[in-house]
């Protein structure tokens, strides 16, 4: 039986499965740290402490944890500055509908509201990126309030967070906890009538797309005998990639700035566009122009982002499985045909031309090392990615298998997420192999975490792409007609840091370097680093180049040129211009 208030917290947390909590241990915390040791860890059916560096980490990598296994992960701090640092982490869980509960510590009950030391009040500060936030005032209201932070996560998929004052988890505990009850996810199908019009309206277009995004996770040959029944090319987000792109017949890629193919122009060519299972946030990447229905279990994503003139509330596979009987095999299969022969065009002459005849290219390519590793990299492998131009490499070169799982600030954004995320996805997946695909920018700002992976003989391969720069914001700066400013920093020997920690650690310069560096990092029976050092001048080349972004990219060469930087402005346009897309 539980003993104190921390004890009670704790057994309700081995009660719902969880196995780790991931956090910095600290005086306010200390009472639920030790009822965690006392459960004796999880080979003993308990919990175990994962101590990261930063809790900035431990909120990553509890995210990942969930993402990867679907079930409640944890992360701690302790009062003030411990739990502030959990913060961005959340907001990374919470978007990306990871099911994590964090447990903010919090100063003496008796002391709050007098400014005391590390005073803050965690119960406001962590309202925006949570779906339940609340704070422990007594031992009689804390079960009940464990509990439905418990059950809030795990079924609004979201965070949850608990303020907890240390004095309080020290009480004993009062009344008992009941047993944490979990429904099934329920399935919901839209009503006949919407599902009719939607099917009439599929039956009198000529032209249908389909953009698919995360929302069709599960429903992978639904929507591809879909596709081929209505003759439509299927465009993805970036989030939708895992779920969609591989044995996809009728895949016409990615749009939006990390986009490439022919998705971005099918979708804007067809008749009707159906939007599948997505929220996609850049609208003008979207047609104006195209009648739209948008499907997805989330009713208050529809019409938020283009007009909708379908809008219909129900899972994918289930609305697809009711719709499917409804709709006449379009026998006309030019439409498809077109975009998906263009879409292997541009794929060959665009997208390729970053990693053909790059075997030589120095500084290395950074698109033909992203090739070399999804060759690579193991069929079921899980990969974490920073934000920047690691998701382009990520979305452009690493290939789903339908057994590969992709976690990434996709929706958050934040920067330094890899290396965290990689951690807690390895903790979460023993027997896989987990790579994190970073960047020297994100890398750097927790780079302490190398210790926790030394520390733990943790077996992430972390395959850091250096370019010495802020690759993405010197692209955002080139477009506006800015000359790049403040986003490059001096080499840094990443490599000898990573063996100085006990990592197995290796630099490339040399593309012909890159395949036996990763096959060697891959064979090590541990962690590993493989540092490429890759130019600072490629740069992300968008699937569809408007004038005004060509317009800003010619202006800032041109006050680079003015500057006196005719070298570099050289230098790019080699880099880049061979890939820019062309009809």
């Amino acid at each position: 039986m539980p003993t104190t208030v921390a004890d009670q917290l704790v057994r309700g947390l081995v009660d719902a499965g969880v196995q780790r909590i991931y956090g910095i241990v600290g005086d306010s915390l200390n009472p639920v740290v030790d009822a965690v040791r006392r459960t004796g860890g999880s080979a003993k059916g308990g919990i175990d402490w994962i101590h990261v560096r930063h809790e900035e980490a431990a909120a990553f990598a509890a995210s990942a944890d969930a993402q990867t296994t679907g079930t409640l992960a944890v992360c701690a701090g302790s009062c003030g500055p411990g739990n502030l640092h959990l913060i961005n982490g959340l907001y990374d869980a919470h978007r990306s509908g990871a099911p994590v509960l964090a447990i903010a510590s919090h100063i003496p009950s008796s002391e709050i509201g007098s400014g005391y030391f590390q005073e803050t009040h965690p119960d406001r500060l962590f309202g925006e990126c949570s779906l339940y936030n609340e704070f422990v005032s007594t031992a009689e209201q804390a079960p009940r309030v464990f509990r439905a932070a418990i059950n809030a996560a795990i079924t609004g998929g979201g965070v949850s967070v608990l303020t907890l004052p240390g004095d309080i988890a020290e009480l004993s505990a009062a009344g008992t906890m009941d047993p944490i009850a979990i429904p099934s996810t329920p399935i919901v199908t839209p009503p006949a009538a919407d599902i009719q019009k939607l099917a009439d309206a599929i039956n009198n277009a000529e032209k249908v797309a389909i953009f698919a995004g995360y929302g069709v996770k599960g429903a992978h040959d639904e929507v591809v005998a879909f596709a081929d029944t209505i003759g439509a090319p299927v465009g993805h987000s970036l989030r939708g990639k895992e779920f969609i792109q591989y044995d996809n017949p009728y895949d016409v890629g990615m749009t939006g700035l990390l986009g490439y193919g022919a998705a971005h122009a099918g979708i804007h060519d067809a008749d009707l566009l159906i939007l599948l299972g997505t929220d996609f946030p850049y609208q003008q990447f979207l047609p104006e122009d195209v009648t739209t229905a948008q499907i997805d279990i989330d009713p208050t994503k529809l019409g938020r982002r283009t007009s909708v003139q379908y809008p219909i509330h129900g899972d994918v596979r289930a609305t697809l499985n009711a719709l499917q009987p409804l709709v006449t095999r379009k026998t006309d299969r030019r439409y498809v045909e077109k975009w998906v022969d263009k879409h292997n065009d541009l794929m060959g002459k665009t997208v390729g031309a970053y990693t053909r005849n790059a075997e030589k290219l120095v500084p290395i390519h950074p698109e033909y090392a992203a090739s070399v590793l999804d060759d690579l990299a193991a069929d079921d492998a899980v990969f974490t990615t920073d934000t920047g131009m690691c998701n382009v490499w990520t979305a452009r070169y690493i290939n789903p298998t339908g057994r590969r799982a992709f976690v990434a600030s996709m929706l958050h954004g934040s920067m330094a997420n890899a290396l965290p995320h990689a951690i807690g996805a390895q903790f979460a997946n023993p027997g896989r192999q987990v790579v994190s695909i970073s960047g020297d920018g994100g890398f750097s700002m927790l780079l302490s975490e190398l210790l926790t992976v030394a520390m733990y003989k943790l077996p992430v391969k972390i395959v850091l792409f250096d370019n010495s720069t802020l690759g993405m914001v010197k692209a955002e700066m080139l477009v506006d007609g800015l000359p790049d400013f403040g986003v490059d920093v001096p080499q840094v020997d990443y490599t000898g840091i990573a063996a100085a920690a006990g990592l197995h650690a290796q630099r490339v310069e040399k593309p012909e370097d890159i395949r036996s560096a990763l096959e060697a990092a891959f064979a090590v029976d541990g962690p590993a680093l493989v540092q490429l050092i890759t130019d600072p001048l490629a740069l992300s080349v968008p699937p569809t180049i408007t004038g005004e972004q060509m317009k800003g990219f010619a202006l800032a060469m041109s006050k680079v040129v003015l500057n006196g930087g005719v070298g570099e402005a050289v230098r790019m346009a080699k880099s880049n211009l061979r890939n820019v897309p062309r009809p």
